[in-house]
């Protein structure tokens, strides 16, 4: 299995994404190999720093790019004005077959863009969407978080069975449920989009849907796939995040304020830990685009090595896992039960 990896774009990058790559070249199946796309000599010097002689070394290899897509650039630049970047290059690599998968921690709508235009999307997927898991006790698969801000009932549809297929198939979940974003648990509830998307998925005989999800109850494990539009996905995921960060910080103010209070953390210090380790977004790697007919993991901008390595796990899982082509499969059931006429995907323009 070869894993490209744009090893130019993130906050962190080159240093940290190369150091991943060593540290999965280290740490994962000794079979697998990786491509880092980036400068050169930029790329070879910081090899050398972060692994010097390894023999694991030996299964990294390097294609240059001399363009760096940053986080301000306009999405559309990666197939306009950037095409010699390293998100570029990689992506192209990708859909010309020089490698099963691709991690980047680079602008996310220029990913997404580049990836559905240039890698393109599976057959009879209408839209690709970002899966984001969220770090609760119980894994919860959000989808779309953040791609298509206008969607259709069909588009939701194919997110809710996309989304059911991943964590069935990467996380094991027999049968996985689905439930709904909105503002009310009663079907009449929310837009008119929402109202009949609730009918698609209660309709549907491949989707194990459990009806409307209101936000207080998204930590709780009411389902295993939250469904919703890209700018309501993306508000809750912001949300949890900031709510997570916020309520850490809370925590550690308040076990330092006193001697009491630091000799209880020291109690609590090893609960204190697993609980910090939940919400690390690093563990989890990145958020994958399901739709997109070759694996493109989209890692956190600010990832450092441990969160590449694992994004490497990740899209490693994704290609063993045969995803796509489970995608495909009920892709086309799903659409031959609902419509015989065929539909080719959509994709972005200018």
């Amino acid at each position: 299995m070869k894993l490209i990896i744009d090893a130019m774009s993130g906050d962190r990058a080159p240093g940290e994404i190369v150091r991943g790559a060593v540290m999965a070249a280290k740490t994962l199946d000794p079979s697998y190999e990786y491509i880092l796309v980036g400068d050169e000599k930029t790329v070879q010097d910081e090899l050398a720093l972060a692994g010097g002689a390894d023999p694991a070394l030996r299964r990294i290899s390097i294609v240059h790019a001399d363009g760096i897509l940053t986080m301000e650039d306009d999405p559309f630049d990666v197939v306009r004005k950037k095409k010699n970047s390293s998100m570029t290059v990689a992506l192209r690599l990708l859909a010309d077959e020089g490698g099963d998968a691709l991690v980047s921690a680079g602008n996310t709508g220029a990913l997404f863009t580049g990836a559905t235009m240039i890698v393109r999307c599976v057959r009879g997927v209408r839209r690709a969407g970002i899966a984001t898991v969220l770090p609760f006790e119980r894994p919860l698969l959000l989808m779309d978080s953040g791609a298509n801000v206008t969607v259709t009932p069909e588009y939701m549809e194919q997110f809710a069975l996309m989304g059911s297929i991943y964590m069935e198939k990467l996380f094991s979940i027999p049968n996985p449920t689905v439930g709904l974003a909105n503002n009310g648990t009663e079907e009449h509830k929310g837009t008119p989009v929402l109202v009949e998307t609730h009918e698609r998925l209660k309709n549907s005989e491949a989707i194990s849907f459990i009806g409307n999800v209101e936000g207080k109850e998204i930590p709780f494990g009411k389902c295993d796939v939250l469904v919703a539009d890209g700018f309501t996905g993306n508000v809750i995921l912001k949300l949890i995040e900031g709510m997570g960060a916020f309520f850490m910080g809370r925590i550690k103010r308040m076990l330092l304020a006193n001697f009491a209070a630091k000799l209880a953390a020291l109690i609590l210090k090893k609960d204190l830990k697993k609980m910090k380790n939940d919400f690390d977004t690093s563990a989890v790697g990145g958020s994958p685009f399901l739709g997109i007919s070759k694996p493109v993991i989209k890692a956190h901008g600010s990832s450092d090595a441990r969160a590449i390595m694992n994004a490497c796990r990740q899209a490693a899982a994704y290609v063993a896992g045969n995803v796509n082509e489970e995608i495909v499969q009920r892709i086309d059931a799903l659409r031959c039960a609902s419509s015989p006429a065929e539909q080719p995907a959509e994709q972005p323009t200018e």
